[in-house]
């Protein structure tokens, strides 16, 4: 008798299973590692409720004010009585002012303002400046992977228990300096939270959670193949659950071929002709802009688990995800000549934990006469290709495959260093690999 995966049960028993380890568990740490759009939010959310509900008055750290503005929104829309501190910094403009509108929100600069409250939320930056005479008993941290070791060390000491909740196929934490003099040691401060916390406390206990609510059908398996291989998940969609459709036919160019394909299978690869270019490829930003441009223009609407009515696909639920800031300026100007303004177009490190309907992404390698270790970053890519719902449409130029192949390795091998798994090839030929099943070459 074959068993029917129930990703809602499985999505509950690894909740039960966490949320049991971190109320009555005995050891220092638990460590959660989460896929993209698997619910960390709403995990950090819960337990922080079940924490405060049972007595256990905790402090939480995230590693942006946007992450922490968020989450004190969604704590208070949970539990709208519950006495939230939200500590910030001494900065001109330091919160979300809809924080202002919270009656249980008490916001301060100190933490002394912030004493007994049921739960205080802040940034690891800040809480590496407070000083108090007795530790919380509870501390969760948000985004645990984004968080260098350093940043945990200055924090330790506040708390005695912690929940680590977070994503390991996104981008490594990051640092304006280089790391080598400290690369195989166990004090590395440039390795992330959560890797040093295992180096030195292996016992700790681990879970995973294993549905992505983000990701559709088509894309989960791609993803979790070329990124998580020794932690896999699955969507908590079917293939028949989602839908892309447009009101305004295909005009038989390239772009609309892609829109095309991307809204029947989810993923579609607009490749451009093989050429050396500069990093903001002139020909390739406007492809990119030109997509957007289709995209919103021929009417398209979503429809999803969420609600059986059709939802327009406005500018909002679109992105375009980009490697470097230039890049991301470039297709900006771009988009702003055709007319669109309202869509976010950033870099893969400011999209990372975000969320819409449609994604287009300039590849990271395109048109690129070398293969260097930023651009093979496995996180990098990852970011670009789990920020949809529905569909990813990948813009590159051809030639992309050979360069990996021309380009093995050269990074130096570090004694000590855990090598990441999977390396920047493997996870790019995957991709590229099973986006070649979705091309559609185009010659502008």
């Amino acid at each position: 008798m074959t068993t029917v995966f129930d990703p809602s049960a499985a999505a509950g028993r690894a909740t039960d299973a966490i949320l049991h380890d971190t109320l009555h568990g005995t050891a220092r740490g638990v460590v959660v590692d989460s896929p993209p759009g698997a619910g960390k939010s709403t995990l950090v959310v819960r337990a922080a409720l079940e924490l405060a509900e049972a007595g256990h008055p905790l402090m939480v750290v995230a590693q942006t004010n946007a992450q922490v503005d968020d989450l004190v929104l969604r704590l208070a829309e949970k539990n709208p009585e519950l006495p939230v501190g939200r500590l910030h910094s001494s900065d001109a403009d330091p919160y979300d002012k809809a924080l202002d509108d919270l009656g249980n929100v008490r916001k301060s600069a100190k933490a002394a303002d912030l004493a007994g409250l049921a739960v205080v939320i802040s940034t690891a930056a800040k809480w590496g400046h407070v000083k108090v005479d007795e530790p919380w008993r509870h501390a969760i941290v948000d985004e645990a992977y984004q968080m260098r070791s350093d940043a945990l060390l200055a924090v330790a000491g506040l708390f005695e228990r912690a929940l680590f909740v977070g994503d390991p196929g996104q981008l490594d934490p990051f640092s304006i300096v280089g790391s080598e003099q400290w690369a195989g040691l166990a004090y590395d401060p440039s390795a992330s939270a959560v890797t040093t916390l295992l180096a030195h406390n292996p016992d700790l206990p681990q879970h995973r959670l294993p549905v992505s609510w983000r990701l559709p059908a088509s894309a989960a398996p791609l993803v979790s193949d070329a990124f998580y291989p020794y932690t896999p998940f699955r969507s908590g969609t079917g293939p028949g659950d989602r839908g892309l459709s447009f009101a305004v036919p295909s005009d038989g160019s390239g772009p609309d071929r892609v829109i095309d394909e991307a809204a029947v299978s989810g993923w579609g690869l607009l490749e451009l002709p093989a050429r050396h270019t500069p990093r903001t490829d002139p020909e390739a930003v406007r492809a990119v802009a030109t997509v957007v441009r289709r995209l919103l223009d021929r009417g398209g609407a979503a429809t999803s688990e969420r609600s059986p009515d059709p939802s327009p696909l406005t500018a909002d639920r679109v992105a375009v995800g980009t490697a470097h800031r230039d890049q991301a300026a470039a297709v900006r100007a771009a988009l702003s000549e055709l007319g669109v303004t309202d869509v976010v177009v950033d870099t893969a490190n400011r999209l990372q934990g975000r969320e819409y309907d449609v994604t287009v992404v300039l590849h990271p390698l395109s048109g690129r006469p070398d293969a260097t270790a930023f651009h093979l970053e496995t996180g990098r890519l990852c970011v670009l290709a789990s920020r949809h719902r529905h569909a990813c449409i990948v813009v590159c130029r051809a030639g992309v495959s050979d360069l990996l192949d021309d380009y093995p390795s050269t990074e130096p091998v570090q004694l000590g260093t855990v090598v990441k798994f999977p390396d920047g090839w493997e996870a790019n030929h995957a991709v590229l690999a099973h986006l070649a099943e979705h091309r559609v070459p185009w010659r502008p």
